[in-house]
Formats: structure tokens, sequence, C-alpha cells
């Protein structure tokens, strides 16, 4: 009989939080890059992200016929906003220092587009959005 403890929530891993170097521009006082702090969100998490950034649109030609379309660009924007425990991207000062209103819109602004998509490339690989089928496909034959 398999035993059902090891999947109960104090018993599974807890996913740590992780530094990264979003970016060699943001340095301390001794000149060395100022690594941010990252973190996995929950499925519940993400579901309302995603939620925010979909809207229903008629499809062409269809009466009384919707889609749902997400904003990928929106929704991956504001993933990473609450994926960024450290610098708090909620800062009022740091958000008027870059004339920014919202977490998302103040990272635009702080990273140029290279830094960005690095970002949420750590964003996505941490959240386990990384792994390919392919990859899983070989994990599981070994």
């Amino acid at each position: 009989m398999n035993n059902l403890s090891s999947f109960l929530k104090e018993n599974a891993i807890k996913i740590e939080n992780i530094k990264y170097v979003t970016s060699k521009r943001f340095i301390d006082k001794d000149g060395k890059p100022i690594e941010w702090e990252l973190q996995a969100i929950t499925t519940e998490e993400d579901e309302e992200i995603k939620g925010a950034c979909t809207k229903r649109v008629p499809i062409a030609g269809k009466k009384y016929q919707y889609v749902n379309e997400t904003d990928y660009p929106l929704y991956m924007g504001k993933l990473a906003a609450r994926c960024i425990v450290y610098p708090n991207l909620n800062n009022a000062e740091l958000q008027n220092s870059y004339g920014a209103m919202g977490a998302d819109a103040l990272l635009k602004r702080m990273l140029t587009a290279g830094e960005y998509t690095d970002l949420l490339s750590k964003v996505q690989e941490i959240n386990g959005f990384d792994i390919q089928f392919e990859d899983k496909v070989k994990e599981a034959k070994n």
C-alpha cells in the first residue's frame, strides 16, 4: 500500500527562493551587481494573474459566440512582478523614481529589453515552465 503521508503539505519539499542578478547596472557600494530575489508561485496565484489578463472576444461572423484571449505580454509582466520578492516593486518611492505606476510597469522601465527578456525566462524556469516535453520523455525513460 502506498504511503499518502508523503503528499501532506508539511512533508512536501519547500521550493526555495533564488537569488538572480537581473541587471549588472544595479550595483552595491562595492561595485558588485545586486542580486534580486525570486520566488515560485502557486497554481492558484498563476490562474488569478492569467484571469486578470484574459478577456472574452467575439468570434467574427458568429453571433453570440466568444473566445477567451490572453494578453501574454501583460501576463508575463504581471507574473514576473509577482515572483520578485526583492527589490520591492510596490515601493512608491521606487515607482516614482521611474515615473511608473504598478510593479509590472516599473519592471519595464527599470530594465533594458534584453534584461527583461532574461528575467522572464528565469521566472518561467523557477515556476517549472521551462521543462520541454522531450525532456520529460527522456527523464521518464531513464
